[in-house]
C-alpha cells in the first residue's frame, strides 16, 4: 500500500464537508489533538502534550499549534477527552485560556484529574461537564456517543462522533484487555452496532500497529508483582506512571497479599492516588495506605513503595532515591526495585543511568530487560485487525502513532478488505474532506505544529532560541568586546574576550588571531565603520569574520556574541 493512498477528488458542491484535521497526533507519539468542523462548527478530540527530546534544551513541554482553532475560536463548542493521560489533556491548561466558556466533556476520572490541574493554573472560565461511556451530548451538528474501551487507565473511551455527513469513530487508545483490573472491559456490542449502522471513517491507535498478536492482559502485571515479592525480606519499590491507576490497584493487591503496608511517593501519583481513591478507582486494603512521613515505622518486611520515575526523570521520586537525594527514602542493601514501564524512546539513557545507580547503592533491581513487569495500553496487530471489522469503515486514518507505523497499520487494513484508496496516512495539519456524495478530497495544509513551553512562558521560545541552545551545548560560547573610537571607527585598546564551554583557557596566539581579525573587519576596503551606519551590520560582519577564524583554527564553531561600545 502507498503511504499515501489516491483520493476521490470531490466536484464543486454547495453541500459542506465535513474537514477533520489532526493538529497533533500524527507522525508522533504525544500530542493528540482532532478537529472536527462542519459548517460553523467545530468539536475538538483530545487536547494533549509531548515531552522534549534530547535536541530541545530547556523546554519543558510541548503542545500543538491551535492558530487554526484560534481564528475560528467563535466555532469551537466543545473539547472531548477521550482519557486522562498528558498526551491526551496535558496540553488543555495552556489551550483553554484561548477559548474561554468553551466545556471541556470528559469522564468521572478523568474530570477529577482535570479538576486538579485547572485548579493549579487558575482558570475558571471552562465548564468540566460529564461525559462518561454510554453518554450521548448533543453539540450542535454533532452528536458524540462515548463507548468504553480498554487501556491502562480507568474510565478509557472511544468517541462516536456522529455528523450529518456520517458517523466517525474515534478509538481513543485501546487494547482489547479480556481480563481488565477494574472489571470494566470494552463495549464490543456499542462497536458491532455501530459497524452495522455504518462508519463513515474509523480512525484508530497506531503505537503497536508493527507487533504481531495481541497484548497481554494488564493483570499479567499483577502476577509478576506477586512473583517478585514472594519471599523478600527488605522493601520493595515499584516505579510506574502516576496515571496508571490499574497499576498503582495491582501494587495495592500484591502487597496486600504479602501482608505489605503501601506508601505512595511523588507528588503526581500521591495527588491522583488521593483523587482515584476519594473517586472510587483505587481500592486499598483497610489501613494499607499509609503517609511518607510514618515509613520509617514500618519494618522493611511489611513496607512497599510505589513512586514516580519510571522514565528516569532527573526530578522525580526513583532517580532521587538513586541518587541519596530524597527526604523519606534512602536505598539500602535489601531493597529491590521494581521499573514497571519500558523505556519512552529518546529516555533510554535516563532509565539506564537510574538503574545503574539503584545497583551501586545495593538495590537488586527488576527492569524491562531481565523481567517483565510491565505490560502495554495499546492494541497489537490482531486486536487492530478486530477494530476494523467490527466497526467496517468505508475510510480508514491511523492515528496515535510515529509515521511508520500509520503506513504498518494502513497495510493491515487493507489486509482485512478497507479499499486501499480509502486509507489516508496523514500529517499534522492536513485536513481531510467528507461529502454526502461520498467523495473524500485533501484539502490545503492548515498551520500545525508545536509550541514549546519553558517554564512559564508558552510560544515564546522558537526555533531560532533553540538553534542557539544547541549551539551553545556543542561548541560553547566566544563573547567578544570591541572598543571603537565613534569619529573614526578605529579600534581602541585591545578587545575583551570571554569564553564559556568552548576552550578552558584562550591561549595568546587564538586571541592575537582574533583581534588581528577584527582590525581587519573594522579597516579592511568598504567595511569602515564610517561606511557602516549601522552598529548591528557592523556586529553581523565581526561575528562572520571571527566565526570563519575560529573554525579555521579549532574546527570549532561556538556562538560568537560581539558587542560593540563606541567612545
Amino acid at each position: 500500500m502507498p503511504a499515501k493512498a489516491p483520493v476521490t477528488q470531490a466536484p464543486p458542491t454547495s453541500t459542506e464537508p465535513l474537514r477533520i484535521i489532526p493538529l497533533g497526533g500524527v507522525g508522533e507519539i504525544g500530542k493528540n489533538m482532532t478537529v472536527f468542523e462542519y459548517d460553523d462548527e467545530i468539536v475538538v478530540i483530545d487536547c494533549g502534550l509531548a515531552f522534549p527530546d534530547e535536541e530541545m534544551f530547556g523546554i519543558d513541554l510541548v503542545i500543538p499549534d491551535v492558530s487554526y482553532l484560534k481564528e475560528r475560536r467563535h466555532k469551537v463548542k466543545a473539547f472531548l477527552i477521550t482519557h486522562a493521560h498528558e498526551d491526551h489533556v496535558g496540553a488543555l491548561p495552556y489551550v483553554l485560556p484561548e477559548f474561554p466558556g468553551v466545556p471541556v466533556y470528559a469522564s468521572t476520572l478523568a474530570r477529577g484529574l482535570l479538576a486538579n490541574k485547572i485548579k493549579e493554573h487558575k482558570l475558571r472560565n471552562n465548564p468540566l461537564l460529564p461525559f462518561d461511556p454510554g453518554q450521548t451530548i448533543e453539540l450542535g451538528a454533532f452528536s458524540a456517543r462515548a463507548f468504553r474501551i480498554g487501556h491502562s487507565i480507568p474510565d478509557a473511551m472511544g468517541i462516536a462522533l456522529h455528523t450529518p455527513v456520517g458517523t466517525v469513530v474515534h478509538t481513543g487508545d485501546f487494547k482489547f484487555d479480556q481480563t481488565p483490573v477494574d472489571g470494566k472491559g470494552t463495549d464490543f456490542h456499542e462497536l458491532a452496532r455501530l459497524g452495522a449502522e455504518g462508519v463513515l471513517c474509523l480512525m484508530s491507535d497506531s503505537t503497536r500497529a508493527e507487533t504481531p498478536g495481541y497484548t497481554p492482559s494488564e493483570r499479567t502485571v499483577g502476577e509478576a508483582f506477586r512473583g517478585i515479592m514472594e519471599g523478600l525480606d527488605g522493601r520493595v519499590i515499584v516505579a510506574t506512571f502516576a496515571s496508571n491507576i490499574a497499576r498503582i490497584q495491582q501494587v495495592f493487591d500484591a502487597a496486600g497479599e504479602f501482608g505489605r503496608k503501601v506508601t505512595v511517593i511523588g507528588r503526581s501519583m500521591e495527588q491522583n492516588t488521593r483523587i482515584a481513591t476519594d473517586l472510587g478507582y483505587l481500592h486499598p486494603g483497610p489501613g494499607q495506605l499509609v503517609p511518607k512521613d510514618r515509613l520509617r515505622d514500618i519494618p522493611d518486611a511489611e513496607m512497599c513503595i510505589a513512586t514516580t520515575g519510571a522514565q528516569g526523570e532527573p526530578m522525580a521520586g526513583l532517580a532521587r532515591m538513586a541518587n541519596r537525594d530524597h527526604r523519606f527514602v534512602e536505598i539500602v542493601p535489601g531493597d529491590t526495585v521494581i521499573v514497571s514501564a519500558s523505556p519512552i524512546p529518546g529516555n533510554e539513557e535516563y532509565v539506564a543511568r537510574t538503574i545503574d545507580n539503584l545497583f551501586k547503592v545495593g538495590a537488586n533491581v527488576y527492569y524491562h530487560a531481565i523481567r517483565h513487569a510491565h505490560v502495554s495500553g495499546h492494541a497489537s496487530q490482531e486486536e487492530l485487525k478486530l477494530m476494523l471489522n467490527l466497526t467496517r469503515p468505508k475510510t480508514f486514518i491511523p492515528i496515535h502513532g510515529e509515521f511508520r507505523m500509520q503506513v504498518a497499520h494502513g497495510r493491515i487494513a487493507a489486509e482485512v478488505g478497507v479499499p486501499p484508496e480509502g486509507i489516508f496516512i496523514l500529517e499534522n495539519g492536513q485536513p481531510m474532506e467528507f461529502f454526502a456524495d461520498g467523495t473524500v478530497r485533501r484539502a490545503n495544509p492548515v498551520e500545525a505544529g508545536m509550541v514549546f513551553v519553558d517554564g512559564l512562558t508558552v510560544g515564546e521560545v522558537g526555533d531560532v532560541v533553540l538553534r542557539d541552545r544547541r549551539a551553545l551545548a556543542n561548541d560553547g560560547m566566544f563573547l567578544v568586546v570591541v572598543t571603537v573610537d565613534k569619529q573614526n571607527g578605529r579600534l581602541v585598546g585591545k578587545p575583551e574576550v570571554v569564553t564559556h564551554g568552548f576552550v578552558a583557557t584562550p591561549d595568546a596566539a587564538l586571541i592575537a588571531g582574533a583581534t588581528e581579525r577584527i582590525a581587519r573587519v573594522l579597516e579592511g576596503p568598504g567595511d569602515r565603520i564610517d561606511r557602516i551606519n549601522e552598529i548591528a551590520l557592523l556586529k553581523e560582519k565581526l561575528k562572520d569574520g571571527l566565526s570563519r577564524y575560529l573554525y579555521e583554527q579549532t574546527r570549532r564553531r561556538p556562538m560568537v556574541m560581539p558587542v560593540v561600545v563606541e567612545v
